[in-house]
């Protein structure tokens, strides 16, 4: 991608969700945020990629790039000071072993995270569709898994909700699936995690940055019940991303391999330019890490290396050099 900050080129961002670990899109939303000229097109998330997603879309429709700076700011501040890390984790430890044997749907355990009240005291979302709706604000798509068949809703400008976004990032075992129009909703991130074929068939821009904050390999074999079951959720929640890139991929090839009277959407896939900054890449020791700690000093230090990640990409004009 030529250098965004005289041409205002558009960009779209596709977000992974990964619990805390979404404080490294947070630093990468700040560095971008400094940047002038970036026209911002199509926001697509899961889970924590929701919440950024609609944090730094109700941030510009508040007061352009230093109101979506200072918002996500607030909340994953927030989100460390209000949150009881180590008594949180082991609740949900806790929660998620008895709640095997016990229906959650019997069983609604206490609220865990602040997210709700975050949502509710941070979000304007009736500012943000307006915004959206009026052409100054960016697109956005939101994934939440169907709990009836497993399949991927995706909750767009209008119907951007706080309860579209709690669905997106409503993990089983912790509670109640979240309900929106008699329709019971889990975490976007088992089924689109994040969009990425819609983004890119709904969005007007040629670039499309993805921020991945999940390995998407690991060289070793885990080895214990928790490297397991670590490796086991991160397959789960890579597997829709990599379906989907994967297609994208073959879709792209296709177009061009076309050499004249291209349709309108094979011109569109031909011009694609997908890019990615990518946590496990960026942050030393982010395996030994776990989403559930939301202390400062490891939000702090994800935030910090997500801005580097971004300068770098940024200083590189963004050309993807994969």
């Amino acid at each position: 991608m030529d250098d965004l900050r005289p041409t205002r080129r558009p960009l779209s961002l596709a977000l992974q969700g990964g619990g805390s670990f979404g404080a490294f899109t947070w630093g990468v939303l700040d560095r971008l945020l400094e940047q002038p000229g970036i026209a911002w097109d199509t926001l697509s998330g899961a889970s924590a990629g929701a919440v950024n997603a609609v944090l730094l879309a109700d941030g510009l429709a508040e007061g352009g790039p230093p109101a979506a700076r200072r918002k996500l700011a607030w909340f994953w501040e927030e989100v460390s000071r209000r949150t009881p890390n180590e008594a949180t984790t082991l609740a949900v430890a806790a929660f998620g072993a008895s709640l095997r044997m016990l229906s959650p749907v019997a069983i609604d355990p206490p609220e865990l995270t602040p997210l709700r009240a975050l949502l509710t005291e941070g979000v304007d979302f009736a500012r943000l569709r307006r915004h959206a709706a009026e052409g100054t604000g960016p697109h956005l798509l939101i994934s939440a898994t169907r709990v009836r068949d497993g399949r991927a809703t995706l909750f767009r400008t209008p119907e951007i909700t706080r309860d579209a976004v709690l669905a997106s990032a409503c993990l089983p075992f912790l509670g109640r699936p979240v309900t929106i129009d008699g329709e019971a909703y889990w975490d976007g991130g088992y089924s689109a995690n994040p969009p990425l074929r819609a983004l890119v068939a709904e969005s007007a821009a040629a670039d499309v940055l993805l921020v991945r904050l999940l390995p998407a390999s690991q060289d070793s074999v885990p080895r214990g019940a928790q490297g397991v079951a670590r490796r086991m959720q991160e397959m789960a929640f890579n597997a829709p991303l990599q379906r989907e890139a994967d297609e994208l991929a073959s879709l792209r090839a296709d177009a061009l391999s076309w050499t004249a009277f291209r349709p309108a959407r094979t011109r569109k896939l031909a011009r694609l330019r997908l890019h990615e900054i990518a946590a496990p890449d960026a942050v030393a020791g982010l395996e030994r890490e776990s989403a559930l700690d939301t202390g400062w000093p490891l939000l702090h230090r994800l935030m910090l290396a997500g801005r580097e990640a971004a300068a770098e990409w940024l200083a590189a004009d963004g050309r993807d050099r994969s």
